[in-house]
């Protein structure tokens, strides 16, 4: 431990730093990826210093967006690369000004890189999603028993792009039994749709 306090105190100070940003931000990102695989990090939670953008567009780099660049995240990814790209450029080039174009350079490629990877993940989970409008006008199965002129619900399984989905059901007419195929005729609600039998 003394010997590398030693090379580390014998560093340009300039490297010095480089080494300080990249382990630093190493150790933050290791963290950051444990908490978001184990699922408490999220990028949802990023702090955004954005002004003057609706909020409630949801529209972030990090879901695929282009308004806000600026996150807790993409600065950690922006340093990471910035550290690491200075460490490993210099061994390439002596001149200060071109290692830290360099580093800059890396930390915004880092950024890039990120983003894309974010962007995947964003859209590899929202395959799976569906839109309740979407199953009007489908032919499914009763579920569980739908009582008679919307005394209560019943459910139904709907196909969705090779999932099923349960959905709250009701009708207008007569009790309809488990296994009955049934029509989707409109929606009650966002989550409740009116059958009758097929």
């Amino acid at each position: 431990m003394t010997h590398l306090t030693e090379l580390y105190n014998h560093l340009d100070p300039m490297m010095r730093f480089y080494w300080t940003v990249a382990l630093v931000t190493s150790l933050v990102f290791v963290i950051q990826f444990i908490l978001t695989f184990v699922g408490i990090g999220d990028t949802d939670s990023d702090f955004d210093f954005q002004s003057d953008v609706d909020a409630s567009a949801g529209d972030t780099l990090d879901t695929g967006g282009a308004m806000q660049l600026f996150t807790v995240r993409n600065f950690i990814n922006f340093l990471l690369g910035l550290g690491w790209g200075g460490v490993c450029f210099s061994s390439i080039t002596q001149n200060h000004l071109l290692l830290a174009l360099l580093a800059l350079a890396t930390g915004a490629v880092f950024v890039a890189i990120f983003v894309a990877i974010f962007k995947q993940a964003k859209r590899l989970e929202s395959n799976g999603a569906y839109q309740i409008k979407d199953c009007v006008g489908q032919v499914c199965d009763v579920y569980l028993r739908i009582p008679a002129n919307r005394s209560g619900q019943g459910k139904v399984q709907v196909s969705f792009g090779g999932s099923v989905q349960e959905l709250a059901a009701a009708t207008n007419g007569d009790a309809i039994a488990s296994g009955t195929k049934v029509y989707i005729t409109s929606l009650l609600d966002d989550h409740t749709v009116l059958v009758e039998k097929a």
